[in-house]
């Protein structure tokens, strides 16, 4: 996909702040550190639209950002991350679950995981979730740079094992940092959007 255009709509905290309209969404789910801005920037090919933090749990809203006007990225706030108050988690984890539950504007949650460690116990309960509310889903496997390619079947194993998966053919690796599966995601949020 040629991004032309792309812009942070709002970032919402409840329901009457979400855009009224009926534009597809891509929701992006992912532990505090790992990488959903830089995802973001490097799939629209723009620096700064989303902006990265070296402070993890930064992001405490849902943020819409507006993609060619044909669809929606929506970053929801980081799973996760121990500096933030147990209230606080709770309260994020009830948007997040109220916004993929009730939004028909979600066409397809994409799961960010650290390929660098096996997916943590947050990782597989957001899979889960994701199965059990039947909301088409990806996972995938960022700072796949940061690996030895000689160790990439090594870490997608532990990854089908760890989640359960009859193939490897629902993770999809990706580097913010060399671009490596920008065009196969586009691919699956292309079919997602236009189905």
């Amino acid at each position: 996909m040629k991004v032309k255009q792309a812009e942070l709509v709002i970032s919402a905290v409840s329901p009457a702040q979400y855009p009224a309209d009926t534009i597809p969404e891509v929701a992006l789910a992912g532990r505090s550190n790992v990488g959903k801005s830089s995802f973001i920037n490097r799939m629209i090919q723009r620096k700064g639209l989303a902006r990265t933090s070296s402070q993890p749990g930064k992001t405490q809203t849902l943020n819409f950002y507006a993609i060619n006007q044909q669809f929606r990225f929506v970053d929801v706030p980081g799973y996760g991350y121990a500096r933030v108050s147990k209230k606080d988690r709770a309260k994020w984890g009830q948007m997040i679950e109220h916004y993929l539950l009730n939004r028909d504007n979600v066409q397809l949650l994409l799961l960010l995981m650290d390929f660098r460690h096996p997916p943590t116990e947050l990782d597989i309960a957001m899979k889960e979730f994701a199965e059990d509310a039947d909301i088409p889903h990806a996972i995938i496997l960022t700072k796949v740079d940061k690996i030895k390619r000689s160790q990439w079947n090594k870490h997608l194993s532990i990854y089908k094992k760890a989640l359960d998966l009859p193939t490897i053919d629902a993770l999809f690796m990706f580097s913010a940092e060399t671009g490596h599966g920008v065009d196969d995601i586009w691919e699956i949020i292309q079919a997602q959007i236009d189905a």
